[in-house]
């Protein structure tokens, strides 16, 4: 009898744990991870800039740097949650999201509506603690991600790639609003090339899902007006960011040229597309290339805070 109800027991917990594990991954899904993260690290940047430049020290700020961070975090959650709640009728057509919770109901849609809601409304309290500033570019960022980019522009225009990229250039100043006003050259900066980056990203992202948007009839600039005008745009974006850099020069020289050096080779992988025969390769490889691109400006970022 013991041993039975030891047996029975254990099964209970593993059924718990994997219920738990699967909870962690739809919320996983509902958040896009990889893009939740990557909005956040600016945040993160920002911050440790802006205390580099204020001679300030992270463990005098603890309780400051936890509300931005977890403020933030749940701010981007919430929108990105919302634009899942919306798109569920775009996401059960594209073979790449027909796995979120939105599309296999695993979660019901007004529970997932009150998620993203909850999750926003969570997250622009706690940044009301950090200052004003900070939690205006968080609300800046949010409305655009959610009001103008996924209620109104995505399903009707191309131009709705630009328009989203506004949210994301906002999250590094946010980190360094934290700390001091982001009248700043180097934040201003970060966040313009932030605004860039984000274009030649996303074209590579809708040059490899082309099949996907087109069936779930998504006005990406590849569906609309092909490939040939895509690689055209996305080269004289990434040549945008080349001047970039010198403007930073507060950062160091050694800033300076590694930035330099990024964008060229950024622009080299650009241009290989004018010549390629495969077009889904070269947006592979772009893909890939800007993602290592913006890791390393910046790992180079945060080497300057810490020296």
């Amino acid at each position: 009898m013991k041993k039975t109800a030891a047996v029975q027991v254990a099964s209970t917990q593993g059924a718990a744990a994997i219920k738990s594990i699967s909870l962690f991954s739809e919320i996983k899904l509902l958040v896009k991870g990889i893009v939740l993260v990557m909005n956040v690290l600016p945040v993160f940047v920002g911050f440790v800039l802006a205390l580099y430049f204020t001679h300030g020290s992270l463990s005098a700020n603890i309780p400051l740097f936890i509300l931005t961070m977890a403020g933030s975090t749940l701010v981007m959650a919430g929108a990105l949650i919302l634009n899942n709640w919306y798109e569920a009728d775009l996401d059960e057509k594209m073979d790449r999201t027909k796995k979120r919770p939105t599309v296999t109901g695993t979660l019901q849609m007004n529970t997932v509506l009150w998620l993203g809601i909850g999750a926003s409304v969570l997250g622009m309290i706690m940044m009301l603690f950090t200052t004003m500033e900070a939690a205006l570019y968080a609300f800046i960022g949010w409305f655009v991600y959610v009001v103008l980019y996924t209620f109104w522009s995505k399903r009707r225009f191309t131009l709705n790639t630009v328009i989203g990229s506004v949210s994301g250039a906002v999250t590094p100043l946010i980190g360094w609003a934290a700390i001091s006003s982001s009248y700043h050259i180097i934040p201003v900066m970060i966040s313009i090339i932030l605004f860039i980056w984000q274009i030649p990203h996303t074209f590579a992202i809708a040059m490899r899902r082309y099949d996907d948007y087109k069936a779930a009839g998504v006005p990406m600039l590849p569906v609309v007006y092909g490939f040939g005008m895509t690689k055209r745009q996305m080269f004289v974006y990434v040549a945008a960011l080349l001047p970039l850099p010198f403007f930073m020069t507060s950062l160091g020289t050694a800033f300076v040229i590694v930035a330099t050096i990024l964008n060229i080779g950024f622009l080299f992988i650009s241009g290989i597309g004018f010549v390629t025969k495969n077009d889904h390769q070269w947006a592979n490889g772009m893909f890939r290339a800007s993602l290592i691109y913006l890791t390393l400006l910046f790992m180079a970022l945060l080497v300057v805070a810490a020296i």
